[in-house]
């Protein structure tokens, strides 16, 4: 079995070609990075936009696979948080004919100064983090990510990332109670 991620980002491959090994039917599927583009923002800025680069990265992947996952990270409003927004990442499973979606945990970047460059003046995440000096590591995104660097690596992009893949697959899972 193929499964393409529609991402070259090696956290997003990694993510999945691990959590698929957790799945009976799925363990020993090819997992392929294919570069495809999400069709929104570089900085998604609301949860519509975010699920919707997820699934344009997932159809456009659909190429000789069984499945195509698309994983796309952004921001979306929360209210009654410090800055009104959180980061949420999405991953959606395409199977060629319908759509499974599943969210990762959110979270709220603490210095609200890198939450404005990324809603007022349009940087993606890690434009802004650099510009704001947490990192100097132009791949962040690929690497340990934002949230690798707040939570001082008790999660970092790869987790993050598997949670959405995980919730995504529920709806592959085969339950003798339905």
């Amino acid at each position: 079995m193929k499964v393409n991620v529609g991402s070259q980002n090696k956290a997003k491959v990694w993510a999945v070609a691990e959590i698929l090994e957790e799945y009976e039917q799925l363990k020993d599927a090819q997992v392929d990075g294919i570069a495809v583009g999400s069709g929104v923002s570089a900085q998604p800025k609301s949860l519509d936009e975010t699920i919707t680069g997820a699934k344009n990265r997932a159809r456009d992947a659909y190429q000789n696979c069984a499945y195509a996952v698309g994983i796309e990270s952004g921001l979306m409003h929360v209210p009654q948080s410090k800055s009104g927004y959180m980061d949420v990442c999405v991953c959606a499973i395409y199977d060629g004919n319908e759509y499974h979606i599943g969210l990762s945990s959110a979270w709220e970047f603490p210095d609200r100064s890198v939450t404005n460059l990324m809603v007022k003046d349009g940087l993606d995440m890690s434009e802004a983090i650099t510009k704001a000096g947490y990192t100097k590591n132009p791949n962040i995104g690929s690497d340990e990510g934002a949230i690798g660097i707040l939570t001082k690596g008790r999660i970092d992009r790869k987790e993050y990332t598997k949670q959405a893949v995980r919730m995504a697959l529920i709806h592959l899972e085969k339950f003798d109670f339905i």
